[in-house]
């Protein structure tokens, strides 16, 4: 198994980095290692953030020196071994999405860049199964994998403007889910009543990391009535039994 890079951000920060690419079997080795750290945190580590590719570790140097927390990690990953699957990977959610142009207010623009009708564009959407790898960007944003290839789009060279909430987005080969409004450069090409990110939720994201995520289409009128009840606290997306 490959060892890992770390790469110091500033004194109190470790990024401890997997690979350079978006993959299933990477990420399930940031997930791991994070799981390990939830499971037997040692002393000095304040907080773990995982990302595609790398976890960001943050610890206090006068508790633990780096030395002694790249010999922590570096045996828990040889106990991980070729096991990389955290224990709780692989939940899957079914997540309401419409794609009305009336909600999806880039789909007939992405659409025609990709040479597609709009109506094929949300039939190849919808039709994939995507793997959340992280939240980043802004909070509730969870940024998806698993994008069909006709559907990979190059980002906008200058920011749209602010996206709707719940925004379902696709750009430079992935695809994601807004929570708040943002400016981006992305593609709105659906929207989903579920909220992402919620308070009265615990844990208050939806879906974590190694999660399975697959949209399924509502009209206008569904989407209302969604969304009516995810904004009375109700979450929508149903779990699926075997993602």
């Amino acid at each position: 198994m490959d060892r890992p890079r770390y790469l110091d951000q500033g004194e109190t920060a470790l990024t401890v980095e997997f690979g350079d690419a978006v993959d299933p079997e990477v990420n399930a080795r940031v997930l791991a290692l994070e799981e390990a750290f939830r499971d037997a945190p040692p002393p000095g580590v304040r907080e773990t953030t995982p990302t595609y590719r790398s976890l960001l570790v943050h610890y206090e140097p006068l508790e633990i020196s780096r030395a002694a927390l790249i010999g922590w990690i570096d045996a828990r990953l040889s106990a991980i071994g070729t096991a990389r699957r955290p224990k709780g990977e692989g939940l899957g959610w079914i997540v309401p999405c419409c794609y009305d142009p009336a909600l999806a207010e880039d789909i007939c623009e992405a659409a025609a860049l990709l040479g597609l009708s709009a109506p094929a564009l949300a039939a190849a959407h919808a039709g994939a199964r995507y793997r959340a790898y992280m939240y980043g960007f802004a909070p509730g944003w969870c940024y998806l994998g698993g994008l069909p290839d006709a559907l990979a789009l190059p980002r906008r060279l200058a920011p749209r403007g602010a996206t709707p909430p719940g925004a379902v987005l696709i750009g430079g080969g992935l695809s994601l889910i807004g929570a708040d409004p943002m400016l981006t450069g992305w593609y709105v090409v659906g929207r989903t009543p579920e909220r992402l990110f919620s308070l009265r939720r615990d844990p208050p994201f939806l879906a974590a990391p190694g999660d399975a995520i697959r949209f399924e289409p509502v009209d206008a009128a569904t989407f209302a009535a969604l969304d009516a009840r995810a904004a009375a606290g109700e979450t929508i997306a149903r779990r699926e039994a075997s993602p």
